[in-house]
């Protein structure tokens, strides 16, 4: 009847199941990711006390729990730790358009699945492929990103078959990782991070195999309740269609490059950070990753946080408040990249007061979640039926500053002065307000009409 197809209950569902299990698998995405650049800190040679001369500010700190050492340690120069650390993204770019549009094809289960299971497999070996050389973990890292590559478009496409509208702000992207991985590398030793977060992958993919379906009608236990909410909800949208897929359009369309941009920009400054962050906590800020391994993750704690919250708040808007999907949309956008911008270009203003810049950095990060209800979701508003496809190209473009951000900031500070840092900030932030401006001018928040059902490629 209608009331069961107007609302279904959550707890319990075959959707929230998904939910969870999605959660785990972008936590362990996150992880075999990021792992390389906490661990990295302690697999090369370095400095014995984070209060060399050769930081600027000095303060005492207590050397806390000493942590493993009896790991190997690599004598690989700063060039070869860049190439070390972009290498994933080179492979990340390579699958990003083909993995959205076989998952569109296929069914996204699969190709997630494997992608994970392929890249938690390569983890495990990184601590072999270290000892054989540099060489060796560059093409690991290739690898563990074209498996990667496929991981967020086949998720987008399994949502557009699997989330009601008012439902879909629930990001579960996480860089919850970091901590963990952190705190693994500190308390343990860096093979670890390798080992444990490889092992849990493998894990999770036997999970994922047995328990998830491609969509609602091909699920074995869903109950008829929550099929019919699921498919009442999303039948105006999709288009199961493979075929006439409107390119022409799709790359034509001003909301389309509205989530280029911002996407661009936003990761501009989140991968600069994320490759640079320990580099500025220990030259600058006088902490060394191998003792403060918190407090380099703690911006990153504070962006997954609200991510979660920031969902829930962008759901809540959009259903009590009644504000439009547009509004929603580039309001989480602009309070996501303008604040982090005013936050970030703040903590190169700090001085040596290491409290504060740390509390600003976690600050312009923990904001940065709020773009995730904006224009990273944003995908699903404006084409729902190609929503994989659409990632896949934005995530193409976004994957560029991964390459080239922390080169030109590693550039800019070869002597790792606070004014050649206060310009690496700079640039992030007004890339960062570029990008939330292009998008709060072209975002929408309706379904394109050459993503609506039946639309040919040759209409608008």
């Amino acid at each position: 009847d209608f009331s069961s197809v107007f609302s279904a209950p959550a707890c319990c569902s075959a959707r929230y199941g998904l939910a969870v299990l999605s959660f785990f698998g972008f936590f362990v995405v996150y992880a075999l990711r990021v792992n390389l650049s906490v661990a990295l800190v302690e697999m090369v040679k370095t400095k014995v006390s984070s209060n060399s001369s050769s930081s600027m500010c000095s303060h005492s700190s207590s050397p806390g729990v000493q942590h493993n050492t009896t790991a190997s340690v690599y004598n690989w120069d700063s060039d070869t730790q860049g190439w070390i650390l972009g290498s994933f993204f080179y492979g990340y770019l390579f699958t990003q358009i083909p993995g959205a549009y076989l998952a569109r094809k296929f069914g996204g289960k699969w190709f997630l699945g494997l992608g994970i299971l392929g890249t938690a497999t390569l983890t495990l070996l990184t601590p072999v492929a270290a000892d054989l050389g540099p060489g060796y973990v560059i093409g690991i890292r290739v690898l563990i990103g074209i498996g990667e590559g496929v991981t967020f478009p086949a998720m987008h496409t399994m949502w557009s078959a699997w989330a009601p509208p008012m439902e879909r702000s629930a990001q579960l992207g996480t860089v919850v990782a970091l901590p963990a991985s952190g705190l693994i590398c500190f308390y343990m030793d860096w093979t670890y991070v390798f080992y444990i977060f490889g092992a849990v992958g493998v894990g999770w993919f036997f999970l994922w195999a047995f328990l998830v379906s491609d969509t609602p009608e091909t699920h074995r236990n869903i109950s008829v309740q929550e099929k019919e909410y699921i498919v009442s909800s999303l039948k105006d949208q999709l288009n199961s269609s493979n075929k006439n897929i409107p390119w022409g359009s799709m790359l034509k369309s001003f909301p389309v490059w509205a989530i280029v941009v911002a996407h661009f920009s936003y990761n501009w400054t989140f991968y600069t950070l994320l490759t640079l962050l320990p580099t500025f906590m220990d030259t600058v800020l006088g902490f060394s990753i191998q003792q403060n391994g918190f407090l380099s993750a703690l911006p990153y704690l504070g962006c997954w946080v609200v991510m979660l919250l920031g969902g829930q708040i962008a759901d809540y808007m959009r259903e009590t408040w009644l504000y439009s999907t547009v509004a929603v949309r580039k309001l989480c956008t602009a309070i996501g990249m303008v604040g982090p911008a005013v936050f970030l270009v703040a903590a190169g203003y700090t001085g040596c007061n290491y409290i504060l810049a740390i509390a600003f950095l976690t600050i312009s990060s923990a904001l940065g979640g709020f773009s995730m209800s904006g224009f990273n979701i944003n995908h699903l508003d404006i084409a729902p039926s190609y929503a994989g496809i659409l990632l896949g190209i934005t995530n193409s473009a976004a994957t560029i500053p991964g390459m080239v951000g922390p080169v030109i900031a590693k550039t800019l500070t070869r002597s790792n002065t606070i004014e050649e840092w206060q310009t690496v900030f700079y640039i992030s932030a007004a890339i960062n307000v570029f990008g939330a401006v292009i998008f709060t001018i072209f975002g929408k928040g309706v379904v394109q009409d050459w993503a609506v059902p039946g639309f040919h490629s040759h209409g608008n």
